[in-house]
């Protein structure tokens, strides 16, 4: 039975498709059968690991609206043990066509029910939001990682995506966690992202995870190639770090590495 852990943050620019396509590439690394869904219009995480989004036949957006088949959705990457459910524009108007429908924050659980005995890991990236989509994500999710940029504003919106998941716990899926605040954008150099590492941990404790992603230019221009940074480069610090957290989400679920 795989583990289904979802990227949120409503603020944009935080690294959360960074974080999804390469934590999924990093355990796909470590040989464990990963899947990204990307729950993102932008389709970004699509494009980054090297498919054309504008020749996506079928993506998410069929799953949750359509109720298409996600197993026959999902396409290969050209990474070992990692796949894609991909995403297409058609998603932005997904939340509008949902509006009418019965358990419309169901339709994400229901399309990738049958998908978790198949991977060990689905890593879902979610839109830059809290509309329906993202809520769909995490009541289909077992837990959520939220990365939060070393900078400055860093908590601003924090405590609000903290109320979506708790209001989500009492009355959606009572079982969602969270697997942990992930600091990324880290700057070694400035004040501001010491100060910020220790507001967070100071605020979050063990919530938060030890690895820290730092800024890297192999992480910014991996997704211009269509690849991972760990495809990319695999010894820059960006990917080293990525290989750290999935070791570390490993750790905490007592999942071994093959």
């Amino acid at each position: 039975m795989g583990k289904i852990i979802s990227v949120a943050n409503q603020k944009g620019g935080v690294g959360k498709t960074t974080t999804a396509i390469n934590l999924a590439a990093s355990l796909a690394a470590l040989e464990l059968k990963t899947l990204i869904v990307d729950a993102d219009p932008q389709a970004n995480a699509t494009s980054g690991v090297g498919l054309d989004p504008k020749k996506v036949e079928f993506s998410v957006y069929e799953c949750m609206v359509n109720n298409a088949d996600a197993a026959k959705s999902i396409l290969k990457t050209d990474i070992k043990y990692l796949d894609i459910l991909p995403s297409h524009i058609d998603l932005v108007g997904a939340e509008v066509e949902m509006v009418n429908l019965e358990h419309r924050e169901k339709k994400m659980r229901e399309a990738l029910v049958g998908l978790k005995d198949k991977y060990d890991f689905v890593i879902i990236d979610c839109s830059p939001s809290l509309g329906l989509i993202t809520i769909n994500a995490l009541t289909a999710s077992d837990s959520v990682i939220i990365p939060v940029q070393c900078e400055y504003f860093a908590l601003e919106g924090l405590g609000k995506l903290l109320n979506t998941i708790k209001i989500i716990q009492t009355r959606l899926n009572t079982t969602l966690e969270i697997e942990g605040i992930l600091l990324t954008m880290y700057d070694l150099r400035l004040n501001l992202s010491n100060q910020v590492v220790d507001e967070v941990k100071i605020h979050f404790k063990s919530m938060v995870f030890n690895t820290i992603i730092p800024r890297n230019i192999k992480l910014s221009e991996s997704p211009s190639f269509g690849v991972p940074a760990i495809s990319h480069d695999a010894e820059s610090k960006g990917a080293m770090s990525y290989l750290n957290l999935a070791r570390e989400i490993l750790k905490r679920n007592q999942v071994k590495a093959a």
